[in-house]
């Protein structure tokens, strides 16, 4: 849940709460001043019902006053309709409490005569709960206003968040706009992710022209020793040159693929490719002896990938069996929707996932330079597909799994 939907909840939870509260407290207000008028009337209605019956207007008005009550003449408030929340009915006359809206009278009758009385502190009670109400919308005002500032703040985090997510994809020139004026905390933010993003794009483009440099000032070296290489006589030491010249080869294609891997801007040439293709691909390019590899019977299957890329992550795992094998041949096994490179050594002494960064290995004496699997577990990440790792019966096994990915299988025995 984003932060802009916690706030809004919060903000319709206090505002739900906060008309709850003026409902309840409208309603104890209002039974609390209907009880106190109705006993203060209770209790003076015999006294005035006595001089009322005597006839005593001058006596019945002056105790009115004495009571803080205003004696008024039943025609001046209609009282018909009223909620008549008290009537006690006497042998010539008859007492009751009725209420009009929020005010309660007093009207008594006596034979002919018949009398109206108002209690004139209910207007102050009235006034209490009104201001009472008015603080109540002004809170909820005041909370309404802080709801529209804080989401006025945090609006900019949205922009915030979009930029980090398109220069995470790989966008390394997009910077976040901001107004220069301002100096609070969020334009300060954006202004520290500009600069963080300037010296990034700035180390990842010197990074890749200095690549790019090094494979093109290798390149040139490594085509005339080839050329010259060519033009020697057959012997053992020919060989070793020709085996060195590739591995140089090699290892800078392998940092040039690394590159390319890591700037999230390669684009994968996907195609419908056999497993059997992308197996002879793989070998075609490595320096094996027959007797150093076992491919065992399988049924080909097609699947949607790029086979320049697959071949290599392919081509890496068959060429880290070969060489950190203590003993044995490395053999290949196909299954349904996967490929198994296996190969007798020692268990890897740290957890698999150390193996995947780039330049890590085993301290051990083998050469290498620790690139192979982290360029396997890039290619299949792009894909979709999964690199898995298990020791068994003191081999160790890669498996690259397929998953949903086969495209169809084709009867084909090796």
């Amino acid at each position: 849940m984003s932060i802009f939907s916690k706030i809004t909840i919060l903000f319709a939870i206090s505002i739900a709460i906060m008309g709850m509260l003026s409902i309840k407290s409208n309603q104890l207000s209002n039974q609390n001043i209907k009880n106190s008028i109705e006993n203060r009337y209770i209790q003076a209605s015999k006294e005035l019902f006595d001089i009322l019956a005597k006839g005593d207007m001058n006596l019945l008005q002056q105790s009115s006053d004495e009571l803080g009550f205003d004696m008024l003449e039943p025609k001046q408030i209609k009282l018909t309709g009223g909620d008549m929340i008290y009537n006690v009915d006497t042998s010539f006359g008859s007492i009751a409490i009725v209420g009009i809206g929020d005010l309660y009278y007093l009207h008594m009758k006596y034979l002919d005569d018949e009398v109206l009385f108002f209690d004139s502190s209910q207007a102050d009670n009235i006034w209490q709960k009104k201001l009472l109400n008015y603080f109540i919308i002004a809170d909820i005002l005041i909370l309404i206003l802080m709801f529209v500032i804080i989401w006025d703040m945090l609006r900019p985090l949205r922009g915030i968040s979009r930029g980090i997510e398109v220069f995470g994809s790989g966008d390394y020139r997009h910077r976040l706009t901001f107004d220069e004026r301002k100096n609070d905390e969020i334009s300060k933010v954006k202004k520290q992710f500009n600069l963080m993003a300037q010296n990034i794009d700035t180390l990842i483009t010197s990074r890749r022209e200095l690549l790019c440099d090094i494979s093109h000032e290798l390149r040139t070296p490594l085509a005339r020793a080839k050329l010259s290489l060519a033009m020697m006589d057959a012997s053992k030491h020919k060989d070793i040159l020709h085996r060195s010249i590739e591995q140089i080869d090699n290892l800078t294609n392998e940092i040039l693929h690394i590159e390319r891997l890591n700037s999230n801007s390669l684009q994968l040439s996907l195609e419908i490719v056999s497993i059997d293709d992308i197996l002879l691909g793989a070998l075609s390019k490595m320096f094996i002896e027959e007797d150093e590899l076992e491919i065992n019977e399988h049924i080909n299957f097609t699947i949607l990938a790029d086979s320049n890329y697959i071949g290599i992550a392919l081509k890496n795992l068959i060429d880290n069996a070969l060489k950190y094998r203590t003993r044995g041949i490395v053999y290949i096994d196909i299954r349904e929707n996967m490929i198994s490179v296996k190969n007798f050594a020692k268990p890897l002494e740290k957890d698999f996932s150390y193996y995947t960064e780039p330049f890590t290995r085993d301290d051990s004496g083998k050469s290498g330079y620790g690139l192979g699997l982290n360029i396997v577990k890039k290619i299949l990440d792009l894909h979709g597909f999964s690199l898995e790792y298990r020791y068994d019966n003191e081999y160790i096994i890669f498996n690259i799994n397929f998953h949903s990915n086969i495209y169809s299988e084709v009867s084909c025995k090796d």
